[in-house]
This record gives C-alpha cells, structure tokens and sequence, in this order.
C-alpha cells in the first residue's frame, strides 16, 4: 500500500502551502522558552500570554510574517555585566517564539504586564459565497 502525502493527493488542489507551513512549524525552537499559554477568550478570539519577567516593552517586537506571528527579545541590560550572581535563575537570553496564523486571524492588540505580554487574536468567519463559472466552447489548450 502507497501512503500519500495529503498535498499530493488529487482531489486536494492548492494544499502545498498547508505542507509547508507545517514543515515550517515543525522546524521552529522547541526548546520551551519562553513559556506560553493559548487561551480561548470568546467565541472569535484568543489569547497567547508569554512569561517575559525582567523583558521590557522596548526590548521586544512582535511582527507577522508570511502568516506567522514572531515575537522576539533581547534584552539590553548593560547593568547586569557589573552584577555578581551567586545564582541567576532568571532568564535572560535573546529568544523567538513563532506562532503559525490561519487566514483570517488578525493581531488586535498586544501589552506587556507584570512580566506577561498578551497577545490577543480575533479569527474572521470567512464570508460564505457562491461563484458560478461560466462554461465557453473550445478545446481546453484554446482557454490558456
């Protein structure tokens, strides 16, 4: 028996952005830095809140990026190389996180409290229409 990939299947036309995006996501850091949550906020909407604590506001961006949301930090702190540690439990490493957005789900806003950034998500229900194609004459190598 020949297993298929679902994108090379002939009845699914157009799903090789589907493979890739998942052989995207699959090869993105999953090393579990920085920590997450995915919540459900609403019927359309979601939340991802991310455990940042000692990362400020300047020291992040959020970007989207080919349907991927990327938040990244570095934090600039030119006071800890004077600090002496006895133990440093606190991360502080440069990071980035990326989450695989569907079409449709869009950023609303995102703030950073406490040492949590929030990141809310709104998904717009896809408007439902019917497309009639019309049917011309001819050979099909004519039409191209």
């Amino acid at each position: 028996m020949t297993k298929l990939n679902f994108p090379s299947h002939p009845l699914l036309l157009g799903f090789d952005r589907l493979e890739r995006l998942v052989e995207r996501t699959a090869r993105a850091g999953t090393d579990g830095y920085p920590p997450f949550n995915i919540e459900v906020t609403g019927e359309s909407s979601f939340r991802i809140t991310l455990a940042l604590a000692g990362f400020r506001d300047e020291d992040l961006s959020i970007t989207i990026e080919k349907r991927q949301l990327l938040v990244r930090g570095i934090q600039r702190d030119s006071e800890s190389d004077a600090r002496v540690f006895l133990h440093r439990g606190i991360a502080t490493r440069q990071f980035q996180r990326a989450f695989a957005l569907a079409d449709g789900v869009d950023v609303t806003q995102a703030r950073l409290h406490d040492g949590l950034l929030h990141i809310d998500l709104l998904r717009r229900e896809p408007e439902e229409t019917i497309h009639t194609i019309p049917i011309t004459r001819g050979r099909a190598e004519e039409t191209q």
